[in-house]
């Protein structure tokens, strides 16, 4: 770090040029009424957020605030975060952070709300408000207040100076100045031609390529001029995509490293025509964002003059009409923010859920039921959820404990994997067992003794989703282990689940439909006493409750996205799985009703019959 003083157009600067001496009078006038100059020092370093399950828990409820306050962490400038802050951070349990951004120095004063995080929600945990003010020597300075819970405390993460780096760049204009005589050994521009050739610099730019029009050149260039590139390798942690300042609330993610381009003693650095730069991704391409290139304009990142002009996956095209410090920002939407009455209700759902499955489990334990009758798809499909939405139910519990560990969390990831794939596996089976039931109804003993025997379904339902799981660690081993303990969105994993799951459905959705037309030829052909006992409402009752355990319903959340009546309906659809066998392999069954639990004797026509009528 270095100072660099502005005295009289002339620049002395205290590293490199010793031997010059200049004086400066410097006089400043403050408004003490402003807090940008009155205001309390607070340098308590256990406040960073990488302070994170520390030993001794701090809290700010005990203390008592008054007046203003600007953080600091061991003597360098801080700012309390403006995007959610991990549970666990910054010395406390509830790490608190400002929602809506911080504001501008012509602002003024503000008031900005102050939340915490729980694990699920990012604002779970609401403290009061406190009033935040910009400062013209670009830091902040908050009215903070005692917070309402007694495990809260205001976090403070580093800030840097943006007047720091444009001193930084100022000198870099004087240090490529003075020594442009020997650029010309990096890259140089022959202005006799109206286009220079793109040329890769891999040693002195990384990961840059860069396309030239002509410029005109100072008089004594002599018709070419040595172009300068600077590249930061570690530039893009400190510029970060935070002053990227749009309109728009989106996710701002820095997709390339920081350069810097000049033509040195060229005092017009307006371009005749574009220049354009080849960017390399450092980070994953979200197909969805929307990728920006911007230039550092004081104290932050600007589009004026710079356009996008291709990209793919790996490399971005830009285009300026001028030379300055250049990267690639990715903007995408913004995860909605989890609902906490949705997230209660999920829970009520899913414990529901998990005791009708129990009691399925019991009853078809506990039943003796006719040879000829093949339970093991819904024993199996009871299973497989029961672990799953158990497992799934814990983990969301103690997501935050869970997530420090990520090799359990991984592993948590790919049991979710297999135990829901299996579900969708012996759902399919399940639709494939009541389309032979249907359709051949006195060859069912024999078909389930030539192919369909127990062991072999077994081996369906469970190796399958197995095997997908197991290639699909081969292939991408690092694709478990989300944020949510679940199956990463990198890459296109998420694929590995939904792939298999959609084949499922759009089978058992065409098994369903040929089951119902099948049972309506059936039933027209019975004798007038069995039509009789045909009652419509628990038939449809029935009909619908059949799709929902062969998973057709799981259709609906591929349409849940903005719709908050499409996804409630999601929600309880597939949590009460269990529920729905529950209700009609057990309760409507007039075997298991009007017999003794032991004595559950079922034959196939009997059977099909109380499924759909």
């Amino acid at each position: 770090m270095f100072n660099v003083f502005n005295c009289t157009s002339r620049f002395y600067n205290n590293m490199f040029f010793r031997n010059m001496l200049i004086s400066c009078n410097i006089f400043i006038t403050a408004n003490l009424s402003d807090p940008c100059y009155n205001y309390t020092v607070l340098d308590e370093p256990w406040r960073a957020t990488n302070n994170t399950y520390a030993s001794v828990r701090r809290c700010d409820q005990s203390v008592t605030r008054s007046g203003w306050y600007r953080l600091f962490i061991n003597g360098l400038s801080a700012h309390i975060p403006d995007t959610c802050v991990a549970y666990g951070s910054c010395g406390t349990n509830i790490a608190l952070w400002i929602r809506g951004g911080h504001p501008t120095v012509q602002d003024g004063v503000v008031t900005r709300d102050v939340c915490g995080y729980n694990g699920g929600y990012c604002c779970f945990h609401r403290s009061y408000s406190i009033k935040v003010k910009a400062c013209p020597g670009n830091y902040y300075v908050y009215e903070l207040v005692r917070p309402t819970g007694c495990d809260f405390a205001y976090c403070a993460g580093n800030y840097i100076y943006m007047s720091t780096f444009y001193t930084f760049m100022i000198f870099v204009s004087l240090f490529i100045n003075h020594y442009s005589s020997k650029l010309s050994d990096v890259s140089s521009i022959n202005f006799s031609s109206t286009t220079v050739t793109p040329v890769t610099l891999s040693t002195a730019v990384t990961y840059i390529s860069a396309t030239f029009p002509t410029v005109t050149p100072e008089t004594s260039s002599a018709g070419s001029a040595a172009v300068a590139f600077m590249s930061y390798v570690t530039m893009e942690n400190l510029l970060k995509s935070d002053f990227f300042y749009t309109s728009n609330d989106t996710i701002k993610t820095m997709m390339s490293t920081v350069i810097s381009a000049t033509l040195p003693k060229t005092t017009n650095t307006k371009l005749t025509k574009p220049v354009n730069f080849t960017f390399r991704h450092i980070r994953e391409f979200d197909p969805s964002g929307s990728l920006s290139c911007v230039y550092w304009n004081i104290s932050k990142w600007i589009v004026d003059g710079c356009s996008v002009l291709e990209t793919n996956s790996s490399y971005t095209v830009c285009s300026c009409v001028h030379l300055s410090t250049f990267t690639l920002i990715m903007q995408t939407s913004r995860p909605t923010e989890s609902d906490p009455l949705l997230d209660l209700l999920n829970l009520v759902c899913v414990i529901v859920g998990l005791v009708f499955f129990s009691l399925a489990l019991l009853t078809f334990a506990l039943c003796q039921w006719s040879p000829l009758v093949n339970n093991v798809a819904r024993i199996n499909i009871c299973i497989s959820l029961l672990l799953a939405h158990l497992l799934f139910l814990l983990t969301q519990q103690f997501l935050s404990l869970i997530r420090r560990q990520q090799v359990l969390c991984a592993v948590i990831s790919g049991l979710l994997h297999f135990l829901f794939l299996s579900a969708f596996v012996w759902m399919f089976i399940e639709g494939v067992l009541l389309f032979i039931c249907v359709k051949n109804l006195s060859q069912i003993s024999s078909k389930k003794r030539k192919v369909l025997s127990t062991g072999f379904l077994c081996v369906i339902g469970y190796v399958v989703a197995l095997v997908v799981v197991c290639v699909s660690v081969g292939l991408v081993p690092e694709g478990y282990g989300s944020k949510h303990c679940w199956i990463k969105m990198d890459k296109g994993f998420i694929w590995s689940f939904l792939g298999p799951v959609c084949v499922i459905l759009a089978l058992n959705t065409i098994l369903f439909i040929n089951i119902i037309i099948s049972l309506n030829s059936a039933f027209k052909s019975l004798n007038a006493d069995v039509s009789q006992i045909k009652q419509t409402k628990i038939m449809v009752f029935k009909t619908l409750a059949q799709c929902v355990v062969l998973g057709c319903s799981w259709i609906l959340g591929f349409f849940t996205n903005g719709s908050k009546v499409l996804e409630i309906i999601f929600l309880i659809l597939n949590s009460q799985q269990g529920t729905f066998i529950f209700l009609i392999y057990c309760v409507l069954n007039n075997k298991v009703r009007h017999h003794s639990v032991y004595m559950c004797n079922l034959d196939v026509f009997t059977e099909v019959l109380f499924l759909f009528w």
